[in-house]
Order: structure tokens, then sequence, then C-alpha cells
């Protein structure tokens, strides 16, 4: 187990930038303060798997302050496991929705691709779009 991450070792581990990290820090999204070593911040593998939860939250399009909000009830403790799972629950359904809309746009757009790909092939004129 790592205690003594430094912040350059985070943000390496995590993908997250050393200001993201900071960010996270002082805009009240981890679990627990992060501690100090020597001046310096410490983290421990605790902090980083929290981190990858953040920075998976966001690349689905949580916003911060839905974040910010799991991270608090997940500050107090047992109690309020049901507020938690419903925030998870109105995120994962927009997640989903999400990914169903770019299915969509990807099979049109995969057909585009195909239109245009035996035009090239073939040598023939697409004119202004190829329907």
């Amino acid at each position: 187990m790592d205690d003594h991450l430094t912040i350059g070792d985070v943000a390496a581990r995590t993908g997250l930038s050393i200001d993201t990290l900071r960010f996270y820090e002082r805009d009240g999204l981890m679990i627990s303060p992060v501690r100090r070593h020597g001046g310096r911040r410490a983290y421990d593998d605790t902090d980083v798997a929290w981190l990858e939860i953040c920075r998976r939250l966001r690349e689905s399009d949580m916003p911060l302050a839905e974040i910010r909000r799991f991270a608090t009830l997940v500050r107090q403790g047992t109690g309020n496991e049901a507020e938690r799972l419903e925030l998870l629950r109105r995120h994962e359904e927009r997640v989903r929705a999400r990914m169903t809309a770019l299915a969509d746009a990807l099979d049109v757009i995969s057909g585009k691709v195909e239109t245009y790909a035996q035009h090239v092939a073939r040598g023939t004129a697409a004119g202004v779009w190829a329907p």
C-alpha cells in the first residue's frame, strides 16, 4: 500500500492534471482531507481509488456539483446509501440515454463512410452530398 504518493505520482496514475488534483481538493471533491508529509501533499491508495471514480464520473459528464454532493454523502458515512444510490441511478440513466444517442449517430456516420468509401473506390462523383 502506498501512503506517501506525491501529487505528480497521483497525476501519472490517474491521468488527472496536477491543477485538477488541486482543484478537487479545494472544491470539496475529495472524501477525506489530503494529508501532508513534509509540507507536501501525500496521497494514498484510497485517494487514488476515489480519484479514479471521480475521473470516470467526469468522463461520463456528471456535473461537478453532483460529484461534490456524492463526495459529501460518502464523507458523512453510513445511513445515506439510498441517496447515493439515487444520485448514481439518475446519472446512469443519463449515460445510457447518451450512449443510445451516440450509437444512433454512429450508425448514420458509418453509413455515410460506407457510401463515400464506395464512391472513392469506384472513382465516381458523390455530388454535393451522397444519400
